[in-house]
């Protein structure tokens, strides 16, 4: 009689402390997490963009895969998991496209391709065809055949026929925030990034911006890829991309709008 007595006091105690826990909120479902992948020189507009949408949208965590946008392509193509895609060229947006993988796509900006140089580098180079001189002897580009900003750099050398002279001295890098960092660090003495890239480094300085006609359009389109398993919430965010208000973050850092 007793342990009964015991047993019914321990269930009234439990009882009670479960009626002292809070309630869980009514909306307390789980978030949607949107898989974007983007092209490299896209990152510090994009962590700001992530802020501003993820307090905007609580129910949406945006989780970014950063890469060249040719190997970027080549994950989506072999099946990697991806809502969205934000190329830094036309031509890997097109394979997509061509491949039956994309549901929806839009030019979203325009950018410039410039050479840099560290900010403490007392050389002087005011065109292309000066690479060649001994001032520079290690020149960063990305690898042209995945890595668009490496792509319009090969197309601007090989317009102004010094890509085959330029050969020992190019340094290649598997985007173009690596090729922002060998030229930080000094392992290089110039390098091949976009104008975006230049204005998010101290450490570096513009020594001269490629003229657009030596090379294809820099163009950056953005799509919803046909895997995504959130159509809703990635439609959304691809719509938000196109807003005053994100549109506002992408000036900011120096892209330009089509």
């Amino acid at each position: 009689m007793l342990r009964k007595v015991m047993h019914f006091g321990f269930a009234i105690v439990l009882l009670a402390g479960m009626l002292a826990l809070p309630a869980a909120p009514a909306n307390a479902a789980s978030k949607t997490t949107l898989l974007v992948s983007a092209a490299a020189s896209l990152k510090d507009s994009l962590d700001e963009i992530e802020k501003n949408y993820e307090k905007a949208h609580p129910d949406v965590d945006l989780q970014f895969n950063l890469g060249s946008s040719g190997t970027l392509q080549k994950q989506i193509e072999q099946g990697a998991p991806a809502d969205l895609f934000l190329s830094a060229g036309q031509k890997q947006m097109d394979a997509l496209v061509d491949g039956k993988l994309v549901s929806k796509s839009k030019l979203l900006l325009k950018n410039d391709l410039v050479l840099i140089v560290p900010s403490d580098s007392a050389a002087t180079i005011n065109s292309v065809k000066e690479l060649t001189g001994k001032a520079i002897e290690r020149i960063a580009i990305g690898q042209p055949e995945s890595v668009p900003a490496g792509q319009y750099a090969k197309e601007t050398l090989t317009v102004r026929k010094v890509w085959e002279p330029l050969q020992d001295k190019l340094v290649y890098a598997k985007d173009v925030r690596q090729v922002l960092t060998y030229v930080e660090s000094g392992n290089v003495d110039a390098g091949f990034v976009y104008r975006t890239d230049a204005l998010a480094s101290n450490k570096v300085k513009i020594a001269f911006k490629v003229h657009s006609f030596a090379h294809k359009p820099i163009v950056y389109p953005a799509a919803v890829l046909k895997q995504t398993k959130n159509e809703k919430e990635a439609n959304a965010f691809y719509d938000y991309l196109q807003s005053s208000e994100a549109k506002a973050v992408f000036v900011k850092f120096g892209f330009k709008l089509p």
